[in-house]
C-alpha cells in the first residue's frame, strides 16, 4: 500500500514505501553501534590500552573539553539527529521523486560522513591536546595551553570543513522535504477522496 491522502485532506503514510526512513533509520543505528563500539573501547583502555587515561583528559578540562564536545556532538547529531530526520521521511514517504530524492541522499550522505569526520577528529585532537597539558607523572608532556594549541591547530580548518558538509547536508534534506510536502499537498489536494470531502463538507 502507497502513501495516499486520508479523510479530512491530511495526507496519511502507509507501512510500505518508505526506502528514505528506512535508510535513515539504518544509518542511525550504525552510527550508534560505533558510539556503542567506541564507548567500549573507552571504558577499557582505562584499564591497559591509553595513557593517560580520558577521563584525566576530560576532568582536566582545557584542551580535553574538545573530546567531551566531539563525543556528544556524535550522540546529539549522528544517532539522534539522523533518527528524528527518518521520522521526517517516513511522513513524507513515496514523495522523493528526481530532484527531492536526489536532495535526500546528499542530506544521507553528508550528514553521516560530516557528523563521522568532525566528532572523530575533535575527539582525536581534545585527547592529544589535552594529553599533552598532563603533568609527566601521569603520562602528560607537561604542555602549556600554546604548546597544546599547537598540537589542534592543524585539525581547526578540516573539522570546520566537515561541520560545512553537514550544513550543507541539512539544508539539502531541508529543500528536499519542502519539495516533497508541496508534492504531497498537491495530491492531497487533486485525489478523488479529497474532493469527496469537500462535496460533502458543502
Amino acid at each position: 500500500m502507497k502513501a495516499g491522502p486520508t479523510r479530512g485532506g491530511e495526507f496519511g503514510i502507509a507501512s510500505k514505501g518508505n526506502t528514505w526512513a528506512r535508510r535513515f533509520m539504518a544509518a542511525a543505528i550504525i552510527q550508534g553501534a560505533i558510539v556503542v563500539g567506541l564507548t567500549v573501547f573507552l571504558v577499557l583502555g582505562q584499564i591497559s590500552i591509553l595513557n593517560p587515561e580520558v577521563s584525566r583528559v576530560i576532568a582536566s578540562g582545557g584542551a580535553g573539553t574538545w573530546f567531551t564536545f566531539g563525543y556528544l556532538s556524535y550522540i546529539l547529531v549522528g544517532v539522534i539527529g539522523v533518527a528524528v530526520s527518518s521520522a521526517f521521511y517516513h511522513y513524507l514517504a513515496g514523495n522523493f521523486k528526481r530532484s527531492a530524492n536526489a536532495l535526500a541522499w546528499v542530506h544521507l550522505i553528508l550528514m553521516n560522513v560530516g557528523t563521522s569526520a568532525t566528532a572523530g577528529m575533535m575527539m582525536y585532537a581534545g585527547y592529544q591536546g589535552g594529553a599533552a597539558m598532563l603533568p609527566t607523572a601521569i603520562g602528560g608532556r607537561g604542555f602549556d595551553a600554546q604548546q597544546a594549541h599547537s598540537i589542534m591547530a592543524p585539525f581547526v580548518e578540516p573539522i570546520a570543513g566537515s561541520i560545512l558538509a553537514i550544513l550543507v547536508g541539512v539544508i539539502a534534506g531541508g529543500a528536499g522535504f519542502l519539495i516533497a510536502y508541496r508534492r504531497a499537498q498537491r495530491f492531497a489536494e487533486t485525489s478523488p477522496t479529497s474532493r469527496r470531502d469537500e462535496t460533502e463538507a458543502a
